[in-house]
């Protein structure tokens, strides 16, 4: 682990809060890592999960007693997404660097308030933006960057399953952030058009599928179709570039996750020629997203270089999101 400007000879020490459904993962590689002093949950099931990830470590409900101790370095929230901006806030205000899962805010005015608040304190703010960490992503955006797989023409995102169902947010906010946030760093812009659509079947005016579709100024395309009323489990991405093309397939065995299919079109004259070749895997490293990602906020801490996805890159994340909800809305 990189040692930084913080003078922090040892590993940094995080405070969990939150150690739900997801916030579980987050406690059990902070403790992995030998990061890990605290977990802050108000629920008996909290502590009870906590205590059998981590039973060595403080787990308390009071937040304020694990801003109040010097030896906390940072918070990591892992709560609802409602609660994320002032969680966030509080922390940085309480000189701690702050680890916020998807999406940092509901709102693109917390958002924002909170990348000020980060300025302002001089603390590290990073978004959970957990794809951006995978070996095969890593992998796939330096093939983009070499330029191996041409001008990119479209991309396409498709995260499926059958639950789980949620009634506070629809699926575009619970699925579609990991996707927006890989295509944007794959595509190194923003798009300029942005339309949605999206279709509630058990909930009334929470949609269960959407399909998202993006432009880009140089024409290149994006669309993320996402649903958790399915009848199987897809998690694939599809990059397909004028030179070659490429399938990140999450769901795949480790040794299959990318594939990288050298073929393109030809012209003869007006006539196009396709150049059909035999798909290839491709290697990359074996190691966890989550382990990767809990690391490299250590890291920040330590060196206090900015996250790969900062506080900005959750905007980015959150403008994209905002506008699809907007034209779903508007139909």
């Amino acid at each position: 682990m990189a040692q930084g400007g913080t003078g922090l000879s040892a590993i940094p020490e995080i405070a969990l809060v939150g150690c739900g459904y997801w916030g579980k993962n987050l406690c059990r590689n902070f403790h992995a890592l030998g990061a890990l002093a605290a977990v802050v949950d108000a629920t008996e099931n909290g502590q009870a999960t906590a205590r059998t990830i981590a039973p060595d470590i403080q787990i308390t409900d009071s937040l304020d007693d694990v801003l109040r101790n010097d030896q906390i370095n940072g918070v990591a929230l892992a709560t609802p997404a409602e609660t994320h901006s002032e969680l966030a806030i509080q922390a940085m205000q309480a000189e701690k660097d702050v680890f916020v899962e998807k999406p940092m805010a509901l709102t693109l005015e917390d958002a924002e308030k909170m990348k000020k608040v980060a300025e302002e304190t001089g603390r590290i703010l990073m978004v959970g933006h957990l794809l951006e960490y995978h070996p095969a992503v890593l992998k796939l955006r330096k093939m983009i960057a070499s330029g191996e797989l041409g001008k990119i023409n479209y991309i396409y995102s498709n995260r499926l399953n059958f639950g789980k169902v949620r009634t506070e947010e629809n699926a575009l906010w619970s699925f579609a952030p990991h996707d927006v946030a890989v295509i944007l760093r794959l595509m190194g812009k923003a798009p300029v058009e942005v339309s949605a659509c999206g279709g509630s079947y058990l909930t009334s005016g929470i949609a269960d599928t959407t399909l998202s579709n993006l432009r880009f100024e140089n024409e290149s395309r994006a669309h993320i179709f996402v649903s958790w009323l399915h009848p199987f489990k897809e998690q694939r991405l599809v990059v397909v570039g004028d030179k070659k093309m490429a399938i990140f397939n999450d769901v795949a065995p480790f040794g299959e996750k990318l594939q990288l299919y050298p073929q393109n079109v030809e012209f003869d004259g007006p006539m196009p020629i396709l150049k059909k070749e035999d798909a290839e895997f491709v290697e990359h490293a074996n190691t966890e997203p989550l382990r990767e990602e809990c690391n490299h906020f250590l890291e920040c801490i330590q060196s206090r270089k900015q996250p790969l996805t900062n506080a900005q890159s959750g905007i980015d994340v959150l403008q994209v999101l905002h506008a699809c909800q907007k034209s779903i809305e508007q139909n």
